[in-house]
């Protein structure tokens, strides 16, 4: 193509009006303008379908006022007060001014179709406990329960009524219910008690003690006032006629029994079985109360009423840690006190009518011959506490303690191979007969700190037990007993007759008026009854080895006890006070009872 052509081309084509410049020159002055955001008109208004697209995306300013009204804020960010709540408001006000001050309030005579729940108040049990939960769920506010129409629930209502509560509420009442079933235990009160007792008073009290007078003489016991406490028992003993006996105990007159049969009658168990033997057993001398301990280091009191609703309860125990117990006794005459003790150098003391409990050990001047206290008797009289001694050389000896200064008073000694094996104390208190395990037998006199005679047991074979009755029937000068029996490891139990040894002329070797050879194992327990018409002789080491004899015919009963009376393994044996009742313990730490008729 030439030259002119080009050029005449070049000619023909149209150039830019003048609007067009301009929009080229505002271009240059200002991009925003290409967008056509702030630019010419000349693109026309938008349509109906553009703007509803465009207030959905981004909205307007209209919307955005209204939308701040329901969050209460306006442009300036003052409290929105609709026109609507307004009107409403004014008209409410309208509507009361002219009503009658009676009628400005309404009485709910009915619960709703859903009435509210109810709120957690306080109440005795959450406001006497000021410790917080170790875990609170947030959720347990939120829950509702019926207590109307679960069955199993209704228990848990105050009112009959009442039908919906919270999970909080529900929770407080299954742990009110859950208390009332199973009481706080024993031992959480014991442990209560013993977190409030203070050191300062302790120290205060064993101070006190040993400033005592007396208390400088080299045979006194160390006196400590434990931090073991019980509840104590002063309403017991201060509301008599609910629990003195109304036979008066042995003071009745005496029965008369039938020397071969016998009426026996068996009343509900004396509580629970204990968690291990029982050991020792005891009935108090005025109240209708039965002691028992064991191993387990527990003590216990029961209530004897075979004839109640709840026959033959638990009144208090007392659990005594890490000492199993061996020996436990009233302290006569009023019964007051209860002694018990174990394989220990100690003995315990527990004050009934306190509730305090002391620990006494430590006989000064005689540690090398009592190193444990676990067997022990008390004196009819109440005023001397006898402990076999743990020395052997040279025989055995029994430590006698003034029960009320708990003060070495005497020993008492017996020439005897193997030691001493059982002691008793006179009906009067004041002597005691002592039993080597050889045979031989020493009579004390309290009075004169002295030893009246000495004698043997016939055919003694290894002597275990011995035991005495029918106080005031025999020689006054010894006691005033009439019977002594002895038993012995083959079974034999010896019975002597006591009136005949008138002006302390103890015969050397003394005939007995009877023999019993029923048992083949060891005699463990020999008792009598307080009237002196019966005694028991059982063995532990025989399952169902126990006999009871009548006296003086000394004869033993054919009908009682029977192939099927359950006794098991005889570990304890004790007569009621009043002579009417007889309770036998056993291994497995059942209390068994029967009622004596006659």
């Amino acid at each position: 193509m030439s030259l002119i052509e080009e050029s005449s081309r070049a000619s023909e084509k149209p150039g830019p009006t003048n609007s067009d410049q301009e929009v080229i020159m505002d271009r240059e002055g200002d991009s925003s303008d290409a967008f056509g955001v702030s630019g010419s008109d000349e693109r026309g208004e938008k349509d109906s379908t553009e703007l509803e697209l465009e207030t959905a995306v981004f909205g307007d300013e209209t919307g955005f006022y209204e939308r701040l009204k329901t969050h209460g804020v306006t442009r300036d960010n003052h409290e929105v007060t609709t026109t609507v709540t307004k009107d409403v408001h004014d008209e409410a006000e309208d509507d009361i001014r002219d009503l009658d001050d009676a009628d400005l309030f309404i009485l709910d005579s009915g619960p709703s179709e859903k009435p509210p729940l109810p709120q957690l108040r306080p109440d005795r049990e959450s406001s006497s406990d000021t410790s917080d939960a170790a875990w609170d769920d947030s959720d347990d506010g939120r829950i509702t329960v019926s207590l109307r129409t679960n069955p199993r629930l209704r228990k848990l209502r105050n009112y009959e009524d009442e039908d919906l509560v919270n999970g909080r509420e529900y929770t407080k009442r299954l742990r009110r219910q859950f208390e009332r079933l199973y009481p706080v235990p024993d031992w959480v009160i014991q442990a209560q008690s013993k977190a409030n007792i203070s050191a300062n008073s302790r120290r205060s009290l064993i101070a006190h003690q040993r400033s005592s007078p007396g208390s400088s003489s080299e045979d006194e016991m160390s006196v400590d006032f434990d931090e073991i406490s019980a509840p104590p028992l002063a309403k017991l003993f201060q509301q008599p006629d609910a629990f003195i006996r109304s036979d008066q105990g042995p003071q009745r007159g005496k029965r008369k029994l039938r020397p071969e049969v016998i009426d026996m009658q068996r009343t509900k168990d004396v509580g629970v079985a204990q968690p291990s033997a029982v050991t020792s057993l005891g009935f108090h001398p005025r109240h209708p109360l039965l002691l028992s301990s064991g191993p387990s280091s527990m003590i216990s009191l029961h209530h004897i009423s075979p004839r109640a609703p709840n026959p033959n309860p638990l009144l208090t125990s007392l659990h005594i840690r890490s000492t199993p117990l061996t020996t436990s006794s009233f302290r006569p005459p009023d019964g007051t006190k209860i002694l018990f003790s174990g394989r220990q150098r100690y003995f315990h003391a527990w004050d009934l009518s306190s509730g305090r409990v002391e620990k006494i050990s430590h006989i000064y001047g005689h540690q090398s011959e009592q190193k444990s206290m676990e067997r022990f008797k008390m004196s009819p009289c109440g005023r001397w506490m006898g402990l076999v001694g743990s020395q052997r050389k040279g025989g055995g000896l029994i430590n006698i303690l003034d029960a009320h200064t708990n003060q070495w008073v005497a020993e008492v000694r017996v020439e005897s191979k193997g030691g001493v094996a059982d002691f008793e104390w006179w009906g009067d208190g004041e002597g005691m007969t002592l039993l080597g395990k050889s045979g031989e037998a020493v009579e004390w006199d309290g009075k004169q700190k002295k030893t009246i005679g000495r004698w043997v047991d016939e055919g003694a074979v290894g002597t275990t037990v011995i035991a005495m009755g029918s106080r005031g029937s025999g020689a006054k000068d010894i006691g005033g007993d009439r019977w002594i029996a002895v038993g012995s490891s083959n079974g034999i139990v010896n019975v002597y007759d006591r009136t005949g040894w008138k002006g302390r002329s103890f015969p050397a070797n003394p005939k007995p008026i009877k023999v019993f050879d029923q048992l083949t194992t060891p005699t463990s327990h020999l008792v009598f009854s307080q009237d002196g018409n019966l005694m028991v002789m059982a063995s532990r080491w025989k399952r169902d080895a126990l006999r009871l004899i009548h006296l003086p015919s000394c004869t033993v009963y054919k009908n009682w006890p029977t192939s099927s009376t359950p006794l098991g393994r005889v570990t304890a044996v004790a007569f009621s006070p009043s002579s009417e009742m007889l309770a036998v313990a056993n291994e497995q730490g059942k209390i068994r009872l029967w009622e004596i008729r006659g």
